[in-house]
């Protein structure tokens, strides 16, 4: 693992990569209030040694990237999306595969659109549609709301407690499989360590914009393949269904009983499929 703080566009962005720079490049883009460490190492290790390089990267407010006072907003999800081809430049790579996460996934779609010299394939994992699609489809379990409505009490400067939050916020998202507690828990000591500022991840609460790339799946024509779990609490598994439909040709894999999560039981037909992808 290699670990550099990148200056993009004014903002420092933290990144670590994984495997050869001279094989096929994927870019794991994780969802909202999550960085990096939720992309598992083992996970990025484990799709290296399939030939990739990978890298993964905390986005602004997260980790160990800029950070605003929380309670603010400083940047679109576009920007978001050019943060992701900052990083590229950086590394001095022209083409990529792009794996999104949840918010991750609306943020490929939008790399697709704005930059499609620069994507030669999309994954979205436990994703949705970007634009007024999403707003028909199942909304988010109320519990992963009231779970999260809790953070104000938080005292940020207890280490124990914010690993506790932390991961607790991911048990809300687990599905009908084995909650991972023990694996789970290091993620959330990891982040809790690496984080100049944990509060400022609540600025994701308050993102907008990509108003122009609404309702414009369609028009993606790369390869796009989506994950979805049948039991996911934030983006039921409706949303999955709709973006398969949306971007034409997307080939749709089920994970029957996975929540909102990339579940480590998951992960050998998921890289599996990134491969594939990506070739």
């Amino acid at each position: 693992m290699n670990e550099q703080i990148l200056k993009v566009d004014k903002v420092e962005i933290c990144t670590e990569s994984f495997g050869n720079p001279e094989n096929p490049a994927v870019l794991l883009i994780m969802g909202a209030m999550s960085s990096l460490d939720w992309w598992d190492e083992d996970f990025c290790i484990s799709l290296a040694e399939q030939g990739r390089f990978v890298i993964r990267y905390d986005h602004r407010d997260l980790g160990r990237s800029t950070t605003y006072t929380p309670g603010t907003s400083n940047y679109t999800i576009t920007d978001l999306a050019d943060d992701a081809i900052g990083v590229l430049d950086a590394y001095s790579i022209e083409q990529v595969h792009i794996v999104g996460m949840s918010l991750g996934g609306m943020i490929g779609q939008i790399l697709a659109l704005r930059y499609p010299e620069r994507i030669c394939s999309l994954t979205l994992i436990a994703s949705s549609v970007f634009g007024t699609e999403m707003e028909k489809l199942p909304p988010m379990d109320q519990c992963i709301l009231d779970y999260h409505s809790k953070s104000s009490s938080i005292d940020w400067s207890n280490r124990e407690e914010v690993v506790h939050y932390l991961a607790g916020g991911w048990k809300t998202l687990s599905g009908a499989k084995l909650y991972e507690q023990e694996r789970v828990y290091k993620l959330a000591e990891r982040e809790a360590d690496r984080a100049k500022q944990l509060p400022s991840r609540f600025n994701h609460a308050l993102l907008q914009g990509g108003d122009q790339y609404y309702d414009r799946s369609n028009e993606i024509s790369i390869p796009a393949l989506i994950i979805h779990g049948t039991e996911d609490p934030a983006l039921p598994y409706e949303h999955g269904l709709a973006l398969a439909k949306a971007i034409p040709h997307a080939k749709l894999i089920t994970l029957d009983g996975t929540g909102h999560e990339i579940h480590s039981e998951d992960w050998e037909q998921m890289i599996k499929s990134i491969v594939e992808i990506s070739s």
